[in-house]
């Protein structure tokens, strides 16, 4: 296994041939679903996670979330209440109920620190990755998302003279939490996504730097107070335009936690 964990600090290189699944929980959101419909599509080969989107892969809460999409992704904590209810992590929509019940499993959950992801991602116009923080909902308010990267394949680019370009989105989002506003932007870099690169968050009681490649791209100055924890995901649009037998992938080197003050 690769994972490791001194004190606040927490690295998983994705050494070995197996996801950690004491720390990570190989599904999205699966509480919306259920463990056997929202299954990831993964390898651990190479020191590497690569995840990844086959054109068989089926729809993700089909019939209900809109608009459609397919995803593979991991986290790093789980709960839901009972089925039938309405609590649990990330509700795509206003009364999205539970399917199946999730008992809690807190794997890696955060709260402060330099969160630094390693990753490289091969996307089509119709597709998307992202590495992001989530409350974890144990109680209502504790819901605020921090987007260490989120890049769409449409909004890759290429300069005159040949150089690649990246919109890479970062910061806040406050759901139901009173104590965030919203406070993000889709920041346009002269990076090819499809190399690594290194994204992070230092996060702060007073703030959040996110930075990448050891530069700060973006500075908010407010930040949520409780654990959080890490999903890790790479999303198929299939109503998009695009290539429909291109497979989007995220490789992901590490994720390692440096603790803060």
């Amino acid at each position: 296994m690769g994972a490791t964990s001194t004190g606040a600090a927490f690295t998983d290189d994705f050494d070995g041939d197996r996801l950690d699944t004491s720390v990570w929980v190989p599904h999205y959101l699966p509480q919306w679903s259920s463990r056997a419909r929202s299954a990831a599509t993964y390898t651990v080969e190479g020191s590497h996670l690569r995840l990844t989107i086959p054109p068989g892969q089926g729809i993700w809460c089909e019939g209900d979330h809109e608009p459609p999409l397919r995803v593979s992704g991991i986290q790093s904590g789980v709960f839901s209440g009972p089925v039938g209810s309405t609590v649990g992590q990330q509700p795509f929509r206003d009364g999205a109920v539970v399917r199946e019940f999730q008992p809690a499993m807190w794997g890696w959950t955060p709260h402060r620190g330099r969160l630094e992801v390693r990753a490289r991602m091969e996307l089509s116009p119709r597709s998307m990755a992202a590495v992001w923080m989530v409350g974890l909902e144990d109680e209502p308010e504790r819901c605020a998302e921090i987007c260490i990267f989120e890049v769409f394949g449409d909004a890759l680019a290429t300069t005159d003279d040949g150089r690649p370009t990246a919109a890479v989105g970062m910061g806040v989002h406050p759901f139901r939490d009173p104590a965030i506003t919203d406070e993000f932007a889709a920041e346009r870099m002269a990076i090819d996504v499809s190399e690594p690169h290194d994204y992070a968050a230092d996060w702060r009681a007073d703030g959040i730097d996110f930075v990448v490649d050891g530069r700060v791209v973006k500075t908010v100055g407010q930040a949520p107070d409780y654990p959080m924890q890490m999903m890790v995901a790479v999303f198929d649009f299939p109503d998009r335009a695009g290539p429909a037998d291109h497979v989007p992938l995220l490789a992901v080197d590490h994720v390692r936690e440096l603790a803060g003050p």
